[in-house]
């Protein structure tokens, strides 16, 4: 890490925790007792290490950093690519950026390639970065869907995410246990039918 990248996360680091401080005396809290004195530091480092870590990076760097992709040709003995891959059920958390607070759910990623594919560790990978930011649920499905037909220009892309919002079920309503599901489809998911339906089913087999 070069002095201007240290200095600026020595910076961002301070002022995190600065306005943690700030927020716990706004509230009524004494930010110097015992059980709060660390609170502010530690706030900071998560915020920065791994909740918003995503947050400097565009799309496109998340593409150029998971895209590397195994060709047909590179693939011995692969028989010729077509078929659906699908990886289900990749737990995720991230933080709705109307409140402030988590949200936490499964995604579900299908694609059809159509002369290359990705490594499945991969796809996981990037839901999780992309959830490193203050987020919208409808985004992070938005987004995991376009950057995998950026990387791939696969036949299709099929992605839905199922996730429960903490600020449902700690504030406003407060409907604990209540979820959220949204897709995002591209090419033959949403061109046809009978390939969608077949995504669908595999995703609730269990």
């Amino acid at each position: 890490m070069n002095k201007q990248c240290k200095d600026i996360d020595q910076f961002r680091q301070a002022e995190i925790e600065a306005s943690i401080r700030n927020i716990l005396i706004a509230i009524g809290e004494d930010p110097n007792r015992e059980g709060l004195k660390e609170t502010p530091k530690r706030v900071a480092r998560m915020y920065l290490n791994e909740i918003f870590s995503a947050v400097p990076k565009p799309n496109e760097e998340l593409i150029s950093e998971f895209g590397k992709t195994f060709s047909e040709e590179d693939t011995e003995g692969a028989e010729k690519f077509g078929d659906m891959i699908i990886v289900r059920d990749i737990p995720f958390f991230s933080t709705c950026e109307h409140h402030l607070v988590p949200f936490l759910g499964k995604a579900h990623v299908g694609y059809i390639p159509k002369d290359k594919v990705i490594g499945l560790s991969k796809i996981a990978r990037l839901v999780e970065a992309i959830a490193k930011r203050p987020q919208l649920q409808e985004r992070i499905t938005k987004d995991v869907a376009e950057c995998i037909m950026q990387m791939l220009d696969p036949h299709g892309v099929y992605v839905v995410i199922e996730a429960e919002h903490l600020c449902m079920a700690m504030r406003g309503v407060k409907k604990p246990g209540s979820s959220t599901v949204t897709s995002a489809a591209h090419g033959a998911f949403r061109t046809d039918q009978a390939t969608r339906a077949e995504f669908l089913e595999l995703i609730r087999k269990r």
